[in-house]
């Protein structure tokens, strides 16, 4: 893609406005947090306690609304002691700048390296950076900065307490999470309708299992409905998979292949069904027309052989998550196994081996981390050197636009600049014309904070006008001189968006000199998903094959949804593919998608611990192991591959019998299923002349 062309996408996304769910409740709850914060602080202190007071209630209160599965009172504390600890640390060394500088060199780094925790730790670890710019202008001691500190903390303690007392949707992430994993299947089952391989997106499986982890005090605490009915959503995607089939499921044409797509459509009713009743904690209300098909009736005559077994285990496993959903009540029973989340204490042990594990030249987060400790310290020097004023703008509007990835930095760079001009428009003009009091400057800060809640999930653009005004009211509430003008802020803010800009462009982190990687990486994780499945079948007794197929497939997942992001962010950027084409990525994950569908039809049709085995499945499953590993060599080492031992292992692999079991002969079809996918995939990273 060329620069013109990225920077116009880009434009474009920074302006784009979403119509998510709105949350009216959790916006007024948080905004209550800092009116209370301010109105105590108002008649307790000074206006500039306030303000500091305010910036802790607003940091705790904008961590509640990022996704992540953890109790949001805690996150509420956590980032109010962060915010506290980062002010304090500020100020002391504020007044020199030969220590304030590398402090925030320092600071910096750190807050680039929480990414590797996730985007929620990223953001919140810049809102840390922020608040510590800005709060340093207040105190005019160090008795002074540890009260101010005190206070910011506190706006921690009261957004947690709400929380607490005005509970607001609890375990609603998570309910949200398995609901979109369900409807994702209902959407799935319709798919494959009209298209019968359709492919299947794992991330919302993905999504909910993240959302199933939890701490043992969360695991005491967890609605019953949460516990257990993933699983089910896990064993329903390969069955309707089957169902689908043309191939080892229902015929491809006739009347196998309209009852199979009647049951399609019910399945997809009642997942829809059961996604409502998970987000909204209600019973299930089942359409009758989909009851009639799936429950009321026998099981259909016109699907034979794995088809007939696949719809009589759909209607079993559909069944189940109903009723499972229409008994909200009571809570999981921690004896039976959770997946564990480690609390934040024993988090800072796992972020210490991640950020060493990204300590590598070419880690997108070490470079993020680079950039924000070159461009914090710049811009904060080149703010304080220009004769405007309140010169922190500048490194702020940096820091909270710097992103690991170049998409989202320039279009959150052109979102905040559009956002503050706004603002800052707004609220300086409020300021000069009504010349509002403390106390009307920290009301009109509070109804700033609102609306920046209300609007947070809709546009960055328009949540960064609120928080704009936001800002600006609070430091005139807090004494700063509100008379500077709208020019000299905006073009602060503009300076740190080009500085956040600039370093991008000097030191970037491109993804598109990663995607062979990453599809070597997907081929390889495949490869041992499918071999897994097939020794599923050539040791059926052993407990550990079935284990391994539940790790390889979590594996290929993983590996799949990094190369879907690496490509999506590739697509995005102006570099030239050098080595994988766009033409030829798009062919390999057609190729992948397909083979990766294989060993989950054979997870639908798993044989029983008492099956008798099937020899041939585990040499083909050993030639393909090393023939995708090998494959993935050739692919980082820019070779194209070879898959050739996997189809002398087909060929090596005598026809089953005509009395042989059905297992034999799904086996069998889906080697050859993989021989396909596999001669696209070849095809498809074939070097042209």
């Amino acid at each position: 893609m060329t620069w013109s062309r990225a920077l116009k996408e880009t434009f474009r996304s920074a302006l784009r406005v979403d119509r998510p769910r709105l949350e009216p409740l959790l916006a007024l709850r948080a905004a209550a947090g800092v009116a209370i914060v301010i109105g105590l602080a108002l008649l307790l202190s000074t206006p500039a306690v306030a303000a500091s007071s305010a910036f802790g209630a607003y940091a705790a209160g904008t961590a509640t609304f990022q996704r992540s599965w953890r109790p949001r009172p805690t996150l509420a504390l956590a980032v109010g002691v962060a915010v506290s600890v980062t002010a304090f640390l500020g100020y002391l060394a504020a007044a020199h700048w030969a220590a304030f500088l590398p402090l925030l060199a320092v600071w910096a780094f750190l807050v680039g390296m929480a990414w590797v925790l996730g985007p929620t730790a990223g953001i919140l670890a810049s809102l840390t950076m922020s608040v510590m710019l800005i709060v340093v202008t207040l105190p005019s001691s160090v008795v002074g900065a540890l009260g101010h500190s005190a206070v910011i903390a506190f706006g921690g303690v009261v957004q947690a307490a709400l929380i607490v007392v005005f509970p607001v949707r609890r375990w609603g992430p998570q309910r949200d999470a398995l609901a979109d994993a369900f409807a994702a299947e209902a959407d799935y089952a319709r798919r494959l309708r009209e298209d019968p391989v359709a492919p299947f997106d794992p991330e919302p499986l993905m999504t909910a299992r993240s959302a199933a982890a939890v701490t043992p005090r969360q695991a005491r605490r967890r609605p019953r409905e949460l516990g257990g009915k993933r699983v089910l959503a896990e064993r329903i995607r390969p069955v309707l998979a089957l169902l689908a089939d043309p191939e080892v499921g229902a015929a491809a044409e006739g009347p196998e292949r309209d009852r199979a797509r009647e049951l399609l459509g019910a399945a997809a009713s009642v997942l829809d069904a059961v996604a409502r009743a998970v987000r909204n904690a209600a019973p299930v209300r089942v359409p009758e027309a989909a009851r009639a098909v799936l429950v009321d009736e026998p099981p259909p005559e016109e699907l034979t052989g794995a088809a007939r077994r696949a719809a009589v285990r759909l209607t079993g496993l559909l069944g189940q998550a109903v009723d499972s959903a229409d008994d909200p009540s009571g809570p999981d029973n921690p004896s039976t196994g959770y997946l564990p989340r480690p609390t934040l204490l024993a988090l800072v042990p796992v972020a210490v081996r991640a950020a060493r594990r990204e300590m590598q030249w070419d880690s997108p987060v070490f470079r993020h981390s680079l950039r924000l400790a070159v461009v914090a310290p710049t811009g904060y020097a080149l703010g304080a050197a220009l004769p405007l004023g309140h010169g922190y703008w500048a490194p702020m509007a940096s820091v909270l636009i710097l992103r690991p990835d170049f998409s989202q930095t320039y279009a959150r760079a052109v979102a905040r600049f559009a956002g503050t001009l706004v603002g800052v428009t707004v609220a300086t003009g409020v300021m000069r014309l009504a010349t509002p009091s403390a106390y009307a400057c920290g009301v009109l800060a509070v109804a700033a904070a609102g609306l920046t809640y209300f609007l947070l999930r809709t546009s960055y653009a328009i949540s960064q006008a609120a928080l704009s005004a936001y800002v600006v009211f609070l430091l005139g509430m807090g004494g700063s001189r509100w008379e500077q003008t709208v020019p000299e802020r905006v073009l602060l803010t503009l300076l740190g968006g080009l500085l956040a800009m600039l370093a991008y462009i000097v030191f970037p982190a491109w993804e598109t000199p990663r995607l062979r990687e990453r599809l070597a990486e997907r081929i390889e994780a495949t490869g041992r998903y499918a071999a897994a499945a097939l020794d599923a079948y050539a040791d059926p007794g052993a407990d550990k094959r079935r284990r391994a197929v539940r790790e390889d497939l979590l594996d290929a997942r993983a590996t799949t949804v990094a190369w879907n992001q690496a490509l999506a962010r590739a697509d995005a950027e102006p570099v030239r593919r050098r080595g994988l084409s766009r033409r030829e990525a798009r062919a390999a994950d057609a190729a992948l998608t397909a083979l990766g569908r294989v060993p989950m039809l054979l997870e639908a049709h798993f044989p029983g611990p008492d099956a008798p085995p099937v020899p041939a499945a585990s040499a083909f499953a050993a030639a393909l192991r090393d023939a995708t590993a090998a494959a993935a060599r050739a692919v980082r080492e820019r070779r194209p591959p070879d898959l050739s031992p996997v189809r002398d292992a087909l060929a090596a692999w005598p026809p089953p019998p005509a009395e042989s079991s059905a297992r034999d002969r799904v086996a069998r079809r889906t080697a050859e299923l993989l021989v396909d996918a596999l001669d696209d995939l070849e095809a498809a990273l074939r070097r042209r002349r």
